[in-house]
């Protein structure tokens, strides 16, 4: 694993007063004395989480001593912590100070369900292989697929725009003696990763993993982004979640990813959004441009990372930063991808 924490500092429980014309939220830390209580007094896990005033925990990590993580980590809803301490590592992320608090609670609360689905795997995927996690990946996002926030967001959103005439290829391959190189080709679509490119990204992998005359494996992107991730017009196609699963199981290029990645080389330039940026995360070698972002937004859909990402970026950048990502779905630029190892080298 290259990164682990990035520093924070906050706690829990929100309102939102009105102070001159403003709305200010007050962020609730919980100090160690208060956690002390919490845990003393035996407080129920159904205090915690979705449907509760409580879908996330935010700890004062500089006064919290290192007791009560078992506790913790049984929660049901993301822990926040913010500063520095010996409760660090219980914290699903972890902020140096309290400003960048804001969108990440704000997006619990429009989603906590799938938030607390996330924290959770997040944290049981912490120690498997590429591929375990993969599998419990598959479980987790057929899980919400089927959930009342993604639900909700297919009943106000009935209707995607559907992608532009996609190319007769939208994948290139051109093979030069050892090197299998492959371009995602539909850059009117952004390279949105619909069921056609996602075929062919299969049987692509599928060849290089049937070869080993090939040493080194290239995907960028055509146009001006590396991809912005999954169709969205194809969200929630699957009738019920095991056949969700299963689907997955037998078509998602990560599966294919894991098992190259020690011969992959990924270049990004422009946008990595969703799926973009967790297929990228696999590449043994990750390159970019000045240009390139990446972002995890799936929570606006009441779903979690289901590309893989749960897989590769927590191996790249630790489980806290990856949460940070999912539940901030915050823009992260190519000098900040650099110094928390999710890139291995910006190139001109």
């Amino acid at each position: 694993m290259r990164g682990q924490i990035s520093q924070l500092k906050s706690p829990n429980i929100l309102a939102n007063p009105w102070f001159l014309g403003l709305t200010v939220r007050m962020i609730d830390l919980v100090d160690n004395n208060r956690l002390q209580r919490l845990v003393s007094s035996r407080t129920a896990l159904e205090s915690f989480g979705p449907s509760t005033n409580q879908p996330y925990l935010i700890l004062d990590l500089d006064s919290c001593d290192g007791l009560h993580k078992i506790w913790l980590t049984d929660l049901p809803c993301p822990v926040l912590g913010v500063g520095k301490g010996s409760l660090a590592d219980a914290c699903d992320t972890v902020l140096p100070n309290e400003d960048g608090l804001a969108p990440i609670l704000t997006n619990i609360e429009k989603a906590p369900m799938a938030s607390m689905i996330l924290a959770q795997h997040l944290r049981a995927s912490e120690g498997q292989t590429h591929e375990d996690a993969l599998t419990a990946e598959s479980f987790a996002y057929a899980t919400v697929q089927k959930g009342p926030e993604f639900l909700a967001w297919r009943k106000n959103h009935p209707e995607q725009p559907k992608p532009k005439q996609t190319p007769e290829n939208p994948l290139t391959i051109d093979i030069d003696d050892r090197h299998l190189q492959l371009t995602l080709n539909d850059p009117d679509n952004l390279n949105a990763i619909g069921v056609p490119m996602r075929d062919a990204l299969c049987e692509a992998l599928d060849l290089a993993l049937a070869d080993i005359q090939f040493s080194r494996i290239t995907l960028q992107g055509a146009g001006r982004c590396f991809s912005t991730g999954g169709e969205v017009s194809e969200f929630g196609d699957i009738s019920d979640p095991a056949t969700a699963h299963w689907v997955r199981s037998l078509r998602l290029p990560a599966w294919r990813l894991a098992r190259l990645r020690d011969r992959l080389h990924i270049h990004v330039d422009g946008a990595a959004v969703g799926a973009g940026t967790e297929i990228a995360a696999f590449a043994h070698k990750l390159t970019a441009t000045e240009a390139a972002w990446f972002q995890l937004p799936e929570l606006k859909y009441g779903l979690i990372p289901g590309a893989g990402g749960t897989a590769s970026l927590p191996r790249r950048i630790g489980r806290q930063r990856t949460a940070y990502m999912a539940l901030s779905m915050q823009r992260i630029n190519a000098q900040t991808a650099l110094e928390w190892g999710l890139i291995d080298e910006i190139l001109s």
